[in-house]
């Protein structure tokens, strides 16, 4: 059974040859770039080579909601044919240095149009994208803070986001913004969990040193 995601990564690696053989441009970010241009429509669909981006929107409030990050292995955004005015607000930016592949919508869509195998594992990658926001969207407003911390840094652990260590590279303002909570009750989960002896922090990480006791805390939809 799946689990939901933050952090989407080789999803796409069966298919590094063939997106090589295909008409693309080869291009890099430096960290801080943007992989399109705010409240601009992207134009361009990226396969990740290296590196990692952060995908979040700024609401009208001056409020940030991260909703996903993307490494290595997978094309972001995926492809589809509509237009949709939310995705003006969406922002993608690169956490790392990256290089990437980049795309026509067109050629994307002679790919997704001539290779099944490729259409159908768009269809489940958008599957799995989606079933985070069900995931967010049916408990996450019913949880406590503390849960919805655990729940997160579960994932998170079980979806390696750093590359490098097994450390979590995140701040208190960056899981605040994830979950929409305040940065008070952050401080005050993870306060909680140090206590506990469940996790390890330092300046801008997190290393969960007891993963079965975390999972206790967790939801169940978490756990199956």
């Amino acid at each position: 059974m799946q689990t939901p995601r933050y952090y989407f990564a080789h999803d796409y690696d069966p298919f590094h040859g063939y997106f090589l053989s295909q008409p693309h441009q080869k291009k890099a970010f430096k960290k801080g770039d943007f992989l399109w241009k705010p409240n601009q429509p992207h134009g361009k669909i990226y396969y990740i080579l290296s590196g990692m981006a952060m995908h979040y929107v700024n609401h009208e409030n001056g409020h940030r909601k991260i909703i996903s990050f993307h490494g290595s292995g997978t094309v972001f955004p995926g492809y589809h044919r509509l237009d949709f005015k939310i995705e003006l607000s969406l922002i993608v930016e690169a956490l790392t240095d990256m290089e990437v592949l980049e795309f026509t919508k067109d050629g994307f869509q002679n790919m997704f149009e001539t290779n099944v195998d490729l259409s159908e594992k768009v269809v489940d990658w958008y599957a799995m994208y989606v079933n985070r926001f069900l995931f967010e969207s049916a408990h996450q407003e019913y949880n406590t803070s503390l849960m919805k911390i655990c729940n997160l840094l579960y994932l998170l652990t079980e979806n390696r986001l750093s590359c490098s260590s097994s450390a979590i590279d995140m701040t208190q303002d960056e899981i605040a913004d994830i979950l929409g909570l305040s940065r008070v009750h952050v401080a005050r989960g993870l306060s909680e969990l140090r206590e506990n002896n469940i996790i390890l922090t330092q300046r801008k990480q997190i290393q969960v040193t007891d993963l079965p006791a975390l999972e206790t805390y967790c939801s169940e939809e978490t756990r199956s």
